[in-house]
């Protein structure tokens, strides 16, 4: 290899040896590294896109890791950005072919939309996952009554059936808290969400229970925005931050809506919050304190 070429380094070595939020997270990697690639050769993604019998905005997809990548596409577009080393070649190949390899969550297709599954694939690579609920508990937090209970309400006309399916793949969701390595999550947690009895009062304290044994995991930080703050610095509805420890994965922002999400990864607006965020925790209760009201509220339910 000479010393133009570049190489596969530890980066996509890692995601080979070491895979960790399925497909989604391998399209960014591989489309990450294709950008840089492209940008490094001086090509635009116009020529890029003609090598490969797309468009400039098929090549944008690609980098962008919203679309699987075929070996050909890859293979093609490697030769045009001149990378000739066969091993360097293979690894980017390899990477390609696990693009297309379901996640495990593929099994719940048929209960599962497509902008949601994004979210579970980055959920599973992040390192520190924030959030703001206004509405419910977190759904990494909720007991498989509660999680029930969220379903039939968002999902007035599904089959029983769908309901159970729905709430199996929260539970599976969850196992990402107590795996080695799990991620930090941070949770804040708006008073209205605990007072709420959705679900019903035994519902709901088995929820508090749980909130306050989910808080002794050394990986969950919990907070409460209670209601004597008034207003709040998010003025608006829930917010999820993801953070990656790979330099080839950007900091995210998922804004879910009814039938849609956003995610956002432009510096300027995962900056901006991230400053939300950062106020929000610093006008909620400790997480200390945040227990003792739990513990209240369980009384008033009990």
């Amino acid at each position: 290899m000479s010393a133009a070429q570049p190489s596969s380094g530890p980066s996509l070595r890692r995601y080979l040896d070491h895979p960790r939020g399925g497909p989604t997270v391998l399209r960014i990697v591989l489309g990450t590294q294709l950008r840089r690639l492209r940008e490094g050769a001086g090509i635009t993604r116009e020529a890029a896109g003609d090598a490969i019998r797309g468009s400039h905005a098929k090549i944008s997809r690609l980098e962008l890791g919203r679309v699987s990548c075929k070996e050909r596409d890859v293979a093609d577009l490697l030769t045009l950005y001149n990378v000739t080393d066969e091993a360097v070649r293979a690894d980017f190949l390899k990477l390609a072919r696990r693009t297309s390899s379901p996640g495990w969550w593929h099994q719940y297709g048929d209960v599962l939309p497509g902008w949601f599954e994004t979210h579970i694939g980055l959920e599973e690579a992040a390192s520190v996952i924030r959030t703001y609920e206004v509405q419910f508990v977190p759904g990494l937090l909720q007991t498989p009554d509660y999680a029930r209970a969220v379903a039939q309400l968002g999902h007035p006309r599904s089959s029983p059936e769908e309901i159970e399916r729905r709430v199996q793949l929260r539970v599976q969701r969850q196992e990402l808290l107590t795996i080695a390595d799990a991620p930090r999550v941070w949770a804040v947690i708006d008073e209205a969400s605990l007072r709420r009895p959705l679900g019903g009062p035994e519902v709901m304290a088995g929820q508090l229970r749980h909130l306050l044994k989910m808080t002794e995991l050394p990986n969950v930080t919990l907070q409460i925005a209670p209601f004597r703050l008034g207003g709040l610095a998010a003025a608006g509805g829930p917010i999820t931050i993801l953070r990656f420890l790979e330099p080839d994965l950007p900091d995210i922002v998922y804004l879910e809506q009814l039938t849609s999400a956003l995610y956002l990864d432009k510096r300027d607006d995962v900056d901006h919050y991230l400053a939300v965020m950062d106020r929000l925790s610093a006008q909620s209760e400790s997480p200390r304190e945040s227990m003792a009201i739990l513990e209240r509220l369980l009384k008033q339910e009990s």
